[in-house]
Parts: C-alpha cells; sequence; structure tokens
C-alpha cells in the first residue's frame, strides 16, 4: 500500500509515520510537509533513508501538487494543520488558509482521482467546551468551536462529511484531545514547561490554572488512527482520547515534581481570550467498533516525555530561539 501523509513532519505526523514505518515495513509512505514553523525534518532522521520513505516539500493549497501526489496512493491520511491556538487568536489568516482551504484541495484530489480512501484528523475543541458536571464530548455532540483555530478545524470537517454525502468519498474523521510525547513543537504547554525548567526558566501558568484537559500519549492516538483506518467504519467520526482528565495546575506539579523543582518556578499569567475550561472526550465507540483503547497511563508518558527532552537538548534548543522566543517574550509580557 502506498499512503499520503500530509503535515508528516510535525509532531504527531512524525511520530506516526514512524509508528507506521515500524508497523508496516512494506508500505510505502509519502510525506508532504510544507515545513513552515512548527514542522522539523529533524522529527525523521532515522527514518530519511527508508526506501519506502519519500519527503516532499510542498503546501496542501497547491492543486497541481497534491493532484500528481494523489493519483498513485491508496490512502491519504491529513495531519496537516495549523494547530496553536494563542497563534490563531492573533492572527486567523493561516488557520483558514491552510485548514480549510488545504483541506479542499486535497478532498477535490482524492474525488478527482479514483474516491481515494481519506482519513482526516482533527480535534476535540470542535465540539466546544464543557462545565465540571458536563457529560464528555462524543461522535454526537454539536459543533459549537470557540477559537479561530477550532473553527477551522470544524469547517475541514465538515468539508470531509460533505464529500461523503455529496460524492461517495471513502472518508473517516477521529478528533482527539491532547496529544503529548516526543518531537512536540515547544509552545504547547508540556514541551513548554519541561524546556523552560531544563533552562532554569519559570512555566507560564494561565489564570490559576484550573483549566481541564485530556491528554492521550500520542502514539496511544497513531493506534487509535491505525485502528480506524483497518476496521472503521466508511463516513464514521471517531472520538480519540487518553482517559487522563487533569488540570493544567495539576500537570505543572507533576512536571516540577519530575524534574526535582517547587512551586516557586510557576509564574500565572493573564488568561487568554475564549479559553475553554474543559474537554473530556467518552471513547466508547472507538472501544467497541474498533478495539482500541489507550495503554499509556500519564504519569508513565509524562515521564517518558520529560526523559526524552532532557536527552535531546539539541532537537528543541535551536527552536526555542530567535522569533519564536520573541514571539513568547511579546504574549507573556516579559523581558
Amino acid at each position: 500500500m502506498k499512503i499520503l501523509v500530509t503535515g508528516g513532519a510535525g509532531f504527531i505526523g512524525s511520530n506516526f509515520i514512524r509508528y507506521w514505518t515500524n508497523k508496516y515495513p512494506d508500505d510505502k509512505i509519502v510525506n508532504l510537509d510544507a515545513l513552515t514553523y512548527a514542522g522539523n525534518l529533524e522529527n525523521l532522521k532515522d527514518i530519511e533513508n527508508n526506501k519506502n520513505y519519500e519527503f516532499i516539500k510542498g503546501d496542501i493549497r497547491d492543486a497541481d501538487l497534491v493532484n500528481d501526489l494523489v493519483k498513485d496512493v491508496d490512502l491519504i491520511i491529513h495531519f496537516a494543520a495549523e494547530s496553536h491556538v494563542d497563534r490563531s487568536i492573533q492572527n486567523s489568516e493561516d488557520f483558514i488558509k491552510t485548514n480549510v482551504l488545504g483541506t479542499r484541495v486535497l478532498l477535490d484530489a482524492a474525488k478527482n482521482n479514483g474516491n481515494i480512501r481519506f482519513h482526516h484528523i482533527s480535534t476535540d475543541e470542535v465540539f466546544g467546551a464543557l462545565g465540571l458536571d458536563d457529560e464528555p464530548f462524543n461522535e454526537d455532540t454539536p459543533y459549537d468551536p470557540r477559537s479561530p483555530y477550532s473553527a477551522s478545524k470544524a469547517a475541514s470537517d465538515h468539508l470531509a462529511r460533505a464529500y461523503f454525502h455529496t460524492h461517495k468519498l471513502p472518508i473517516t474523521i477521529s478528533n482527539c484531545t491532547n496529544n503529548y510525547g516526543p518531537f512536540q513543537f515547544p509552545e504547547k504547554l508540556i514541551p513548554l514547561f519541561i524546556t523552560n525548567l531544563i533552562e532554569g526558566e519559570k512555566v507560564p501558568v494561565y489564570g490559576k490554572g484550573e483549566n481541564i484537559r485530556d491528554w492521550i500519549y500520542v502514539d496511544d492516538h497513531n493506534a487509535g488512527v491505525d485502528a480506524i483506518i483497518k476496521k472503521g467504519r466508511i463516513g464514521e467520526t471517531y472520538c480519540l482520547g487518553g482517559e487522563n482528565e487533569i488540570t493544567n495546575l495539576e500537570i505543572t506539579k507533576k512536571i516540577l515534581n519530575l524534574m526535582g523543582m517547587g512551586e516557586e518556578m510557576i509564574e500565572y499569567v493573564k488568561d487568554r481570550p475564549g479559553h475553554d475550561f474543559r474537554y473530556a472526550m467518552d471513547i466508547t465507540k472507538a472501544k467497541n467498533e474498533l478495539g482500541w483503547r489507550p495503554k499509556i497511563k500519564f504519569e508513565e508518558g509524562l515521564k517518558k516525555t520529560v526523559e526524552w527532552y532532557k536527552n535531546n537538548k539539541d532537537w528543541w534548543r535551536g527552536i526555542k530561539s530567535g522569533s519564536y522566543l520573541e514571539y513568547y517574550k511579546k504574549q507573556y509580557g516579559r523581558n
């Protein structure tokens, strides 16, 4: 089988390519990535010479390029997205262009080249926010996006479903909770906090740190996507989560404990606009239909993640410099 993976140089995409290559070594993978700020070919250094792996630098909005690439593939797995909420609040243009228009280009290419099997990676954030006593999100939860990022992902989900209904395109969708693990760009909470602490810097906690998220180790997510591709029903959506609801402050304290530091390293900062209070996912459908469930407990995964960032300083220190560092200084109002 030949697979086109979009956004395969990013955090989840690169981990997925490594997962798939290890599990299905005879399959061929084409990785299409524009190498924007969060894309990094160092993420796949260990497989760049694999005869069944090919990297193509390009934009998913380039219809001619995408059409040429999908002509001889059996499956498209669409990870490529602008994904950082803070950035979408500052400027939503790239999120609309990539997440909505780029997804349309891919869907058209799949449709025009024989209705190629298409799996779309999405997020729990399309469902909005939960109160403390609300039932977790599930596949029937109405969409209620609260940020430009989640609105753009909601639009791309709707496009994928529309192509299934209108053009009979064989699609599936997965909506996943927060991923964590190796190679995550250090603007997201867990890698930002770990790398800050390694360098002796405080960690910025929004508000009082009371916001709740469900976290899933990246390879548990990848195994869920694998299960959907192999066993999922065409046209269906599957929710994937780690069953690890925890507040941001609790995560912070766990990271501090793993790194032998105290709460004096916490810096409470002004909350961001439209900060959703809680996300949680009901993964019953994936368990029952796919036989999938997360295997990595949060404490185990967090420990593995801390050790990875400790042992791979060269990877992230180059990233946490220049314009990226200036962005975060501005974001948190620090000198």
